[in-house]
């Protein structure tokens, strides 16, 4: 794509939201040929660990006009808060391609034992991965609101909570959501939403230990089951 784009505007200035991509693969997007890469610390960079913040990198001058967009010309990534969020950034960023692979992994299981149930999901279990969400199609609503009452179930924060549909702004349809998470939005952590339409497919990410995000995707199906919304 952006070879595409630089054969018709050598000048384009390329940018790549890498949000849930860090760490999956080999190469980041400013190596091959991304101007700049911008990305949440709640998610995979910060390694579950960092409680806010977001990153901006690439090439020097475009860091350095944004920066003057977050603060002022002339004063820039100089100052401005932190939030007292040093440590945790860094520790999670230290720690962040591990807690990437158990997250890679927790989604390779869902997708192959969700396969092996006969459903059908996004990726298959043995594509290449670029990054750790995968989607599955549950077919029905009843089946997507057991699935996420059972990822909330294998959460380390709120287990006992059920989740359930409502009108969120910006949406046409009730969403569902199920995030356990010791940061609230820290998609990193094991967690599911889906709107409630057809085909009621439901996006799956995160996972901190593959054996936690392992128990979140048993407990999903074994909530279906119990919903009789699964069949063996």
């Amino acid at each position: 794509i952006i070879n595409a784009v630089r054969s018709v505007n050598t000048e384009a200035i390329v940018m790549v939201d890498n949000c849930y991509g860090e760490f999956v693969e080999k190469r980041e997007p400013t190596e091959v040929g991304a101007d700049l890469i911008i990305g949440s610390l709640i998610k995979n960079p910060g390694g579950a660990i960092a409680r806010t913040g977001g990153y901006i990198a690439g090439r020097k001058d475009l860091v350095e006009l944004c920066s003057y967009r977050l603060t002022t010309v002339g004063t820039g990534k100089e100052v401005g808060c932190s939030l007292d969020e040093n440590r945790g950034m860094y520790l999670g960023f230290f720690l962040a391609p591990q807690v990437v692979e158990s997250a890679v992994k927790t989604s390779v299981f869902a997708c192959a034992f969700f396969s092996l149930l006969g459903y059908e999901t996004f990726p298959a279990y043995n594509s290449e991965r670029t990054d750790i969400i995968a989607a599955i199609k549950l077919g029905t609503p009843d089946a997507l609101c057991a699935f996420c009452k059972g990822i909330q179930n294998g959460s380390p924060v709120d287990s006992m909570a059920t989740p359930e549909p409502w009108d969120m702004p910006g949406y046409d349809s009730k969403v569902i959501m199920a995030a356990g998470a010791f940061t609230m939005g820290a998609s990193i952590e094991l967690s599911a939403d889906a709107p409630l339409r057809e085909p009621y497919a439901v996006w799956l990410q995160g996972g901190i230990t593959y054996p936690s995000g392992k128990t979140g995707i048993l407990l999903a199906a074994q909530s279906m089951l119990e919903n009789g919304e699964l069949k063996l």
